[in-house]
């Protein structure tokens, strides 16, 4: 490590950001026994918390539940057209704690960790500056997240665009909404809007939705956005945007269309925050690598974890990493070969092949590993395996008319599995007995005496099996 006298920094390690990958690095090495400081320039909880990941599902359950009901006989009767807005957007804001992080600054102290407020900016190696003063530690952990991509548009920047952001901490719903940007966050934003009641149009580049997921997702999605009321346009190319006097947006599209919105929501993607964070000062390439202890190549005290890093731009994926990487840094510290710590040497070997997602749209979409695409393009052997979800028992008993779909992806050399995708209402809850099945290995003839209980949804693992074909 950088130095090997503890007794000459401040700190054993200082941690840049706040957020929930930030904080889960530092519990994990203050657990053992080394002295942490964690710098947040905004509010301790990160993106998570306050703009992403809890206030956005937040809007999105409430016309989750409603469409639900609406499902199932006896229960749509009682049940009214629309939700309450206001319920919803003080709802979301209770997840918020009111964009005020108190509770999170407790839980820091409570925890041994110490809290600097501040921008955090690299000075050289193990050197920190926070305005004034400058902090010196034996190790460095980067957990600086990632922001909105905003896309090269003509007019679009002086239109005052929302991102992610504003989307999510709206006091109030547009009576029209142009989202652009059809992944996950652009996906899940214009169902919550619409929801809520604005007239949304969602417009795509790509010709599917989700285009990294299986084909089918692409179409499933579509077609219940569009029963939603949502004007969906895929294939389309933004030209220009302008905001009039009056606060309308202009959208026009190549060939001339034009549509007219209240808001623009732009979700197009993030990036890793690497800017003004120093790095110059210390040799390292903005472009950072690391390894699977999270160590920035090219040294041996700097640590970059979580969206930062580009590995696997997820809240959980950034925690599983921060978990180990807590562990890893506290082990070198103490001198310890790095298998003895807890995590070992395989610190985030599954932040590659085998990464689960949901998105939380209706249907929800929720798959782990590979794609079928993805797999061949790998050169593996694999066979797919799909089947209707809404001939499963379980799910017509979840709503009327249940529509799903499901498939799975086996290596046909090692005889697992290495990927898994589930789309239907409610389906996020089968998602991590895949992602056990493909963290473990699990052979596929193991698989047949895990035995679904009757009559729920996860009797499909059964059906998917049968379909494959029992070994022999």
């Amino acid at each position: 490590m950088k130095q090997t006298d503890s007794a000459t920094d401040d700190y054993d390690l200082i941690v840049i950001g706040g957020g929930a990958v930030g904080e889960n690095v530092a519990d994990y090495a203050t657990k053992r026994s080394l002295r942490v400081a964690i710098v947040e320039s905004d509010l301790v909880g990160g993106e998570c918390s306050y703009w992403a990941c809890m206030p956005s599902k937040a809007l999105l359950r409430s016309g989750q539940a409603l469409r639900a009901a609406r499902r199932l006989a006896g229960a749509r009767e009682a049940v009214g057209e629309s939700v309450d807005v206001e319920a919803v957007l003080a709802r979301r804001t209770s997840f918020t704690s009111n964009w005020q992080d108190d509770g999170q600054a407790e839980w820091v102290d409570s925890a041994g960790i110490d809290l600097i407020r501040g921008y955090g900016r690299l000075v050289g190696p193990g050197r920190v500056q926070v305005g004034e003063r400058v902090y010196s530690a034996r190790a460095v952990a980067l957990a600086t997240g990632s922001s909105p991509v905003l896309p090269q548009i003509p007019g679009l920047d002086r239109a005052k665009p929302w991102g992610t952001r504003e989307a999510t901490a709206t006091d109030r719903v547009p009576e029209r909404l142009i989202v652009i940007g059809g992944g996950v966050a652009g996906t899940e934003l214009a169902l919550a809007f619409s929801s809520l009641g604005a007239q949304v149009s969602l417009l795509s580049r790509s010709t599917v939705l989700l285009a990294r997921e299986e084909p089918f997702v692409g179409d499933y999605l579509a077609d219940s956005l569009r029963d939603e009321g949502i004007d969906v346009r895929l294939g389309v190319t933004v030209a220009r945007v302008n905001r009039g006097e009056d606060g309308t947006v202009t959208v026009e599209l190549e060939g001339g269309f034009q549509l007219h919105s209240d808001e623009v929501l732009v979700a197009t993607g993030r990036q890793p925050n690497v800017r003004d964070l120093g790095l110059e000062t210390v040799g390292v390439d903005p472009n950072l690598t690391v390894d699977d202890t999270m160590l920035v190549s090219g040294t041996d005290w700097l640590y970059a974890v979580g969206d930062v890093n580009g590995r696997a731009l997820l809240t959980h994926q950034g925690k599983y990493q921060a978990r180990a990487a807590g562990e890893v840094i506290a082990a070198r510290l103490r001198g310890a070969p790095v298998r003895d710590a807890p995590w070992g040497q395989h610190v985030a070997t599954a932040d590659g092949p085998a990464v689960p997602r949901v998105v939380f749209t209706d249907p929800e979409i929720a798959s782990v590993g590979l794609t079928e695409r993805q797999a061949r393009k790998a050169g593996a052997n694999v066979r797919a395996v799909e089947y209707d979800l809404g001939s499963v028992a379980g799910a017509s008993l979840h709503a009327d008319g249940y529509a799903g779909h499901a498939k799975i992806v086996v290596d046909e050399d090692r005889g697992v599995l290495v990927g898994a995708t589930f789309l239907g209402q409610d389906v996020a809850e089968l998602l991590h007995s895949a992602t056990i099945a493909i963290i473990g290995e699990v052979p596929i003839d193991r698989l047949w005496h895990a035995v679904p209980a009757y009559p729920t949804i996860s009797e499909v693992w059964l059906r998917l099996l049968e379909a494959y074909g029992r070994p022999s």
